[in-house]
């Protein structure tokens, strides 16, 4: 099974918002999102969705958008972004979805041989306007990260993907919460997206000798990421 990842994919067919006004690459991106997925990957692969999923602020209009994935190969794993209003309880959500699709929250999905594991993520301390709420926040995602990753403790994998939205390190690339965990989990590779515009050259390429791989949609020209490829085949 081949794991892809892509991130910021700002889907809303139920109320159309052009993502064009933030830069010529996001014209017509739905559209290139959707050719580009079909292109490379297949119906037995794995896609992680890292966030910022859909405008839409409310489940029946963010529907719209995840039956469209439904309608795309492979099997798709859902993490929530900052952007993702729309997002109920888990419980919730996870009645709703299309089959082959899984949402991670707070827990993590086995699959075969493989793990994914994630949260959203925060700006980390030293960001630019960094406030004693962003603080709060940044802590309670690290705990939540750490959770996810607990719920691991005693299954059998030989493959961890872990998922954030945000990147998981702080300015200029120092360490975080975040990257303790990738410290003493040692993933297989790391996912995240979040960044427009940030120049992924200038950006960690690992942390601890772990593949950090940045997906977000317009950097990656719209265009899910081969991130890990594993020997067995295996179903949600």
């Amino acid at each position: 099974m081949r794991v892809f990842a892509i991130a910021d994919i700002h889907l809303s067919k139920a109320f159309p918002k052009p993502m064009n006004i933030f830069g010529p690459e996001w014209e017509g991106h739905p559209e290139a999102v959707f050719r580009e997925w079909r292109r490379v990957v297949g119906e037995d692969d794995l896609v992680i969705v890292a966030g910022d999923i859909s405008w839409a602020m409310k489940l029946p209009e963010a529907m719209a958008d995840l039956e469209d994935l439904a309608q795309l190969p492979g099997h798709k794993v859902l993490l929530r972004g900052n952007h993702d209003y729309w997002w109920p309880s888990i419980s919730r959500l996870r009645q709703a979805l299309p089959p082959r699709m899984y949402a991670l929250q707070h827990d993590s999905l086995v699959i075969g041989n493989l793990a994914v594991a994630g949260s959203r993520g925060w700006d980390t301390p030293g960001s630019y306007n960094f406030t004693p709420e962003d603080e709060k926040i940044y802590k309670r995602e690290v705990e939540r990260l750490s959770l996810s990753l607990k719920t691991l403790r005693g299954q059998a994998y030989e493959h961890l993907v872990l998922a954030m939205h945000y990147p998981p390190f702080g300015p200029s690339g120092g360490p975080t919460g975040f990257t303790e965990l990738i410290e003493r989990y040692r993933p297989s590779c790391v996912v995240y997206g979040h960044l427009h515009g940030a120049d992924p050259e200038k950006l960690p390429k690992t942390w601890a000798g772990i593949p950090l791989h940045f997906v977000s949609a317009d950097v990656v020209r719209f265009q899910p990421q081969l991130v890990l490829e594993t020997e067995r085949q295996t179903h949600l």
